[in-house]
C-alpha cells in the first residue's frame, strides 16, 4: 500500500509540474504592460516669451499698460506722468529685439527705462 501512495504521489507531483509549466506562460502572456507615452509640450516661441517678459517687467515697476498691440509688437503705457513704450520684434535671424523707451515732459527718462529693462531681465532668467 505504501509503494502506491509513494507512486500516487510522485504522479500528483509530475502531474502538477507539467499544469504549472503548461499554465504560467500563458499567465504571464496575459499581462498587459503600457509603455509610458511621450507628451509633446510645446515651448513658447521666442517673441512669445520676450512679449509676455517685457509686459510683466512694465508692470513689475508700477507701469499702468494703456495699449498691447501684438500684431505690431508694442506695448505703450505710463507711470507718473511719463510715457513709456516697448518695443517687440524678430529680427532677420529669428532673435527677438526688445526696445524701452520712456519719455517724461522734460525728454528721455533713462532711469525708468533702465528699471524696466532689469525686470525685464529677471523675467527672462539673465
Amino acid at each position: 500500500m505504501r509503494s502506491i501512495c509513494v507512486l500516487l504521489h510522485r504522479e500528483i507531483r509530475t502531474s502538477c509540474l507539467v499544469l504549472l509549466v503548461g499554465v504560467a506562460p500563458m499567465v504571464v502572456a496575459s499581462c498587459t504592460v503600457y509603455e509610458p507615452v511621450p507628451v509633446y509640450t510645446p515651448t513658447p516661441s521666442g517673441f512669445d516669451r520676450s512679449w509676455n517678459a517685457a509686459g510683466g517687467a512694465a508692470r513689475d515697476v508700477g507701469v499702468r499698460i494703456d495699449s498691447e498691440d501684438r500684431a505690431r509688437g508694442v506695448i505703450a503705457g505710463t507711470r507718473d506722468g511719463r510715457d513709456v513704450t516697448i518695443t517687440v520684434g524678430t529680427q532677420a535671424d529669428g532673435r527677438v529685439r526688445v526696445e524701452i523707451s520712456a519719455r517724461g515732459p522734460a525728454g528721455s527718462d533713462s532711469n525708468l527705462a533702465n528699471e524696466i529693462s532689469r525686470a525685464y531681465d529677471r523675467r527672462m532668467g539673465r
